[in-house]
């Protein structure tokens, strides 16, 4: 299986042969939805948080004496019953909504996402962006280069673009796509199939590099 390097200028420098066991995975909806939402999950902070009676400020006094008023005996204004009470069965913040991810199956969700990313034409091999120093307009010239080879939605589309995968990341490169909002950039250690599948395109920089880091993500053949 082998695909083609672009240089920083949109021009073909060579090929590179990638492994079937990586981008050559069958898609298996059910895996997928499963480690997706489960990371999902495991991102989602909770921050809808209800006060109970005893978080309520106030109501430290008995309204009325219990009896003798021929009205229903009520120990705190701060009951779920009156108004500016507590909230019963509101949403907690201490509520967990994690859940762990058995590693190789966050793998092949991994090795499934860059194989329809590789089958649907949307993965970006480049050799080097070239940044010596923070400067956007270089990330910006190599992006409507390569663009131009055939990735015509890279300078088109207006958000999630392109998923810019680093295998030896730099500042320099790193700020040089950041004022970019139509691109992200990420480690080629971090990537996972959330990310892949929330961007258009996937560039990889130095691919040699880049597809060793990810096979080593692979499960180990006892």
């Amino acid at each position: 299986m082998k695909t083609d390097i672009y240089t920083a200028a949109g021009k073909k420098k060579g090929s590179i042969e990638l492994p079937e066991n990586i981008f050559g995975v069958a898609w298996n909806d059910s895996l997928m939805h499963q480690v997706v939402t489960s990371m999902q999950d495991n991102a989602r902070k909770p921050v809808a948080h209800v006060k109970d009676r005893g978080e309520v400020r106030g109501g430290g006094r008995k309204p009325w004496r219990q009896k003798g008023t021929g009205r229903a005996r009520h120990g705190s204004s701060r009951s779920p019953i009156w108004v500016g009470g507590g909230i019963t069965h509101g949403p907690r913040k201490e509520k967990q909504f994690s859940r762990s991810i058995p590693g190789k199956m966050r793998a092949k969700a991994l090795f499934m996402a860059l194989s329809k990313k590789l089958a649907d034409g949307e993965v970006v091999f480049v050799d080097s962006f070239g940044c010596d120093k923070p400067k956007t307009s270089v990330a910006q010239k190599a992006l409507v280069a390569i663009g131009k080879a055939g990735f015509e939605k890279l300078n088109t589309k207006k958000k999630n673009a392109a998923l810019v995968a680093l295998a030896e990341p730099t500042e320099a490169t790193k700020k040089s796509f950041r004022n970019l909002g139509h691109v992200d950039t990420t480690d080629v250690r971090a990537l996972n199939p959330v990310a892949v599948l929330s961007h258009t395109y996937l560039v990889i920089e130095n691919p040699e590099a880049a597809v060793a880091m990810i096979a080593q993500r692979a499960p180990q053949k006892k």
